[in-house]
């Protein structure tokens, strides 16, 4: 599998993570809990989600080889 497959698997990962982090914090927001680690839960896979964001975001600018299952811009 090449860098470009594995980055989206992990992106696909970290941000169903990130979401049940979110609903972690609402859910104990809205239970009356001010729990300092609940909300700092969600910036655990948000830190490497904004990167592997920024990577794919920036792939096809940076010109991808060909075969790499990016299609050319049209």
């Amino acid at each position: 599998m090449s860098l470009n497959a594995w980055v989206r698997r992990i992106h696909r990962w970290l941000s169903i993570a990130f979401t049940l982090a979110v609903i972690a914090n609402i859910a104990a927001m809205v239970a009356g809990a001010q729990i300092l680690w609940i909300g700092l839960l969600a910036l655990v896979p948000l830190i490497p989600l904004l990167a592997t964001g920024l990577y794919l975001f920036a792939l096809p600018y940076l010109g991808g080889r060909k075969g790499d299952g990016l299609r050319e811009p049209a």
